[in-house]
């Protein structure tokens, strides 16, 4: 054989063998992309986003206004946690502008199970809906409540079946809670075994007087003595449960998004009620997109994802970008062409942005740059 047909031949094979192992040998890597963006003044699958209900009976009906314009909220889409990623997927990823290829750990960390992640994913993403309702009627100068309650309970865990999620704690061995971080500490000075008196408000009384827009009533509390045991980690006193923080407020306020999960619509479900409680129409017809947390106050907090959730912003047709300041120097690294990134440190910072743009100041918005 020619020695030019047969370094040919070996470097087809070499090729070849590459081509084999590139294709079948998993990297432990996973992927993010742009997810889906909607808008929060708008419908998803044929409900309204956002739906501030009138009560029967109730006295003080709030007003609603209808505003055009778009206040999408932005979601990052990610491998499930079966996928196992390939040598070449990676590669690939790492090429294109609307991909992110990050550590598998990162998404599913060793010491979660898939469920647990998914499970958190939707406890913070129904938290971030309280606190976007309560920043939104702060704001407004509208009356909010909070309350402690049982956020989760541990299945098999002292509490399950005795506490339920939902349930008001108004005092922990007759001691008055007003915080959630109360109820461990009164819980923590039992020694594991010993039993511990919760008086609680029932989630279905709870729930029923919030619909109402009245704070849960004392008159429907009840004592439930639960159990103790020994904490994995450091052996204090627990009985299996997470407390958390409620709310009530003076109508209610629907949320309806299925699919979604994670604290960072906060800030934009927030603005959406605005809007449809004041005349004004804040974005002034622009279409605004954004993200980030929010607390009761109204701070806004960082999220992950960000370059993907710009990417899809932009190109569902977002022209502005409400950025957490503390993704503004990432964002700004890989912007898309045509979107305005503007940092926002607060609901203050974003309503006042949004006036700039409704009004053509846009010259004025603070804008993040890169580092």
């Amino acid at each position: 054989m020619p020695r030019r047909t047969a370094t040919l031949l070996t470097s087809a094979l070499l090729l070849i063998t590459m081509f084999c192992v590139g294709a079948l040998l998993n990297v432990p890597y996973a992927e993010m992309s742009p997810g889906p963006t909607v808008n929060t003044l708008g419908g998803h699958g044929g409900d309204p986003v956002l739906n501030v209900k009138d009560q029967p009976g109730q006295a003080d009906k709030p007003k609603k206004y209808r505003n055009s314009g778009h206040l999408n909220m932005t979601t990052v889409r990610v491998t499930g946690s079966e996928y196992r990623m390939t040598l070449f997927g990676a590669l690939s990823g790492w090429l294109r502008h609307d991909s992110l290829v990050v550590p598998y750990e990162t998404l599913y960390p060793d010491d979660k199970s898939a469920k647990e992640v998914d499970r958190e994913n939707a406890e913070e993403f129904s938290a971030s809906q309280e606190s976007a309702k309560a920043a939104a009627l702060k704001e407004l100068h509208l009356p909010v409540s909070t309350h402690v309650l049982v956020g989760s309970v541990e299945k098999g865990a002292p509490a399950h079946n005795r506490l339920h999620a939902g349930d008001v704690i108004t005092a922990v061995d007759g001691t008055p809670v007003g915080k959630a971080e109360s109820v461990g500490k009164l819980v923590t000075q039992h020694k594991p075994g010993e039993k511990v008196t919760f008086t609680v408000i029932p989630a279905g009384k709870a729930k029923a007087a919030q619909k109402q827009g009245k704070k849960p009533s004392a008159k429907d509390a009840r004592k439930v003595t639960v159990g103790t045991e020994k904490a994995r980690d450091d052996g204090r006193a627990v009985v299996g449960i997470q407390p958390a923080v409620g709310h009530t407020f003076p109508f209610e306020i629907d949320i309806k998004l299925a699919d979604i999960g994670g604290p960072s619509a906060g800030l934009m479900f927030a603005l959406g009620i605005v809007d449809k409680l004041t005349p004004t129409n804040l974005t002034g017809g622009k279409f605004v997109a954004g993200t980030g947390t929010i607390d009761d106050d109204g701070k806004v907090g960082e999220i992950g994802g960000i370059q993907m959730k710009t990417v899809g912003a932009r190109k569902k047709g977002a022209q502005y970008f409400l950025t957490p300041a503390g993704n503004c120097a990432t964002a700004a690294q890989d912007k898309p062409d045509g979107l305005t990134l503007v940092k926002t440190s607060s609901i203050d910072d974003a309503l006042s942005s949004l006036k700039k743009i409704r009004s053509g100041k846009t010259d004025e918005l603070t804008q993040c740059r890169a580092h």
